[in-house]
């Protein structure tokens, strides 16, 4: 008569056991995807510039030239009023009304998406849980979990995934010496971000940013900027 309630503890308290295993587990693998989504949630950037910055050119005042289909389009109007921002953070003057800036800046903004196959490898966690047990005094033994394969890879699978991309590239035309409506071509960059994100105008002050980064920079420079969307700050070069 004795071992009937210690058959039913030892059963209760394996089953509470497990379900407490259970929810370690789950609470552990929410925790690791909310870590993975934080490590991805930086934005990355790729810039390619181009420079041959005068040497007399620290200074300059400068004003916006677009094409005549965007005369009064706002959207080319707010990328414009970001670049003001980042080009006066590194020295140049916007142009007092009325005069003739230096240098001449286009700013030329460009939205795509294709669809990326790859393969992803598949792996099955091989562990499993061994329920505690009671011995003949009445002690009771945790369960614990075993994994005497660790995971195990099984194949390949194909993962199709959209790749958005965002692109902003900054001219910047110097008019000086220059013939009459022919501006020479001094500072080009291109900044790249390809990703989740479909939306160029979010995307925007980060690439003009990026675009702009260590100005005027070294010629035929290519580099990935990470910035914090948090605080907007480059992280990482």
């Amino acid at each position: 008569m004795t071992a009937l309630p210690i058959i039913t503890r030892m059963h209760t308290e394996t089953t509470n056991f497990k379900q407490t295993s259970r929810r370690i587990l789950h609470l552990g693998l929410a925790l690791m995807a909310l870590t993975l989504l934080g490590a991805c949630s930086t934005i990355n950037t790729k810039v390619t510039s181009f420079s041959a910055w005068p040497a007399d050119a620290a200074g300059s005042t400068f004003a916006f030239v677009r094409p005549a289909n965007k005369a009064d389009d706002l959207e080319q109007q707010t990328y414009e009023a970001y670049a003001t921002t980042t080009l006066q953070s590194v020295g140049l003057v916007p142009v007092a009304q009325g005069q003739a800036p230096r240098m001449l800046v286009e700013v030329s903004s460009n939205f795509s998406t294709r669809e990326k196959v790859f393969s992803e490898p598949i792996y099955v966690d091989q562990s499993f849980f061994v329920p505690g047990t009671r011995d003949v005094h009445g002690n009771f033994q945790p369960g614990y979990w075993v994994r005497p394969f660790g995971s195990g890879y099984v194949g390949e699978r194909q993962v199709v995934r959209t790749i958005n991309t965002s692109r902003i590239k900054l001219r910047l035309l110097d008019t000086k010496n220059a013939p009459a409506g022919q501006p020479k071509a001094v500072y080009e960059s291109t900044a790249v971000y390809a990703g989740d994100n479909p939306d160029l105008p979010d995307l925007a002050p980060y690439l003009i940013r990026g675009a702009l980064d260590g100005f005027p920079g070294k010629n035929g420079q290519v580099r990935v900027l990470n910035f914090d969307p948090e605080t907007g700050q480059i992280i990482k070069r």
